[in-house]
């Protein structure tokens, strides 16, 4: 599969997946939000594929939406019509990813990360405003350069948060941090991101890439594809129900867990002190 404004890459059992309008920062178009939705069921469905890595080209990670598309909101006549062709993937795949979301909450134009069964990391090598702000924290890991600058940028543009965000950011940093975010839009640097909760760790710039592909490759390699996708489900579908459903439900996918091929070789590999080869299954 061909792509203009991505890249699509696979070593080993990772998918990298990268936006690639160094030129733009990276800007979020509706080409690229398409793109990305199909890079991530490409990898979603690939059963060689255990981990999926996303980052930017150049110097920036993803500046938020184009100016263009923004531009064209502005300056229609007809709001409705301008905001179906400015971002069309919003409308587009809200109807095609219903049917496989692991919750009906879950069910959004931008949550559909979560509903991917296999880890996503990510890589944060620069900037990152807007839009990119709002799709990474849909992402299971965020790991980011010394480089890196954060900011939601809504209230600077007379816009407000997007897409589910005011609902996530919460859940990431805490109810003060995110309103301290959202109201003021001011740029915060990596080391602070880590402070509040918003990224998992920083490192230095020359090292990211090979950190956060050290971390996939353990994901990919020491940990079971059948456990990761279970407990990734629970840990996203358990936000909208109650301690005891939660727990009458991981009670559930444990006992399934015993006669699976992955507890097997897992119970194998330690007591032979090797590497695990996981099936899956």
């Amino acid at each position: 599969m061909s792509y203009e404004q991505i890249l699509y890459d696979i070593h080993e059992a990772v998918a990298t997946i990268t936006m690639h309008r160094p030129d733009r920062l990276n800007a979020w178009t509706p080409r690229m939000g398409h793109e990305l939705y199909e890079a991530f069921q490409v990898a979603g469905d690939d059963d060689g594929v255990r981990a999926i890595v996303v980052t930017g080209a150049g110097r920036g990670y993803c500046a938020g939406a184009d100016m263009d598309s923004l531009r064209s909101l502005q300056n229609a006549e007809d709001s409705a019509t301008a905001d179906a062709e400015a971002i069309p993937a919003a409308r587009h795949d809200a109807d095609t990813r219903t049917g496989g979301a692991s919750h009906p909450a879950l069910a959004t134009a931008y949550a559909y990360p979560c509903n991917i069964p296999k880890p996503i990391i990510a890589a944060i090598n620069g900037p990152v405003a807007g839009l990119g702000f709002t799709h990474m924290l849909y992402y299971d890991l965020r790991i980011a350069s010394d480089r890196a600058r954060f900011t939601t940028a809504f209230a600077r543009r007379g816009l407000v948060a997007e897409h589910g965000s005011s609902w996530m950011l919460p859940r990431l940093v805490g109810m003060a941090h995110a309103c301290d975010l959202f109201f003021s839009g001011r740029v915060i640097e990596a080391e602070e991101a880590a402070t509040m909760g918003l990224v998992n760790r920083v490192v230095p710039h020359d090292q990211l890439m090979t950190q956060v592909y050290e971390t996939a490759t353990q994901l990919a390699t020491l940990s079971s594809p059948r456990s990761i996708g279970v407990m990734k489900r629970m840990l996203y579908t358990h936000q909208f129900t109650d301690l005891a459903s939660a727990t009458s439900e991981a009670d559930e996918e444990m006992l399934a867990s015993f006669p699976s091929e992955d507890f097997r070789e897992g119970v194998r590999s330690f007591l032979e002190k090797r590497r695990p080869n996981f099936t899956g299954r």
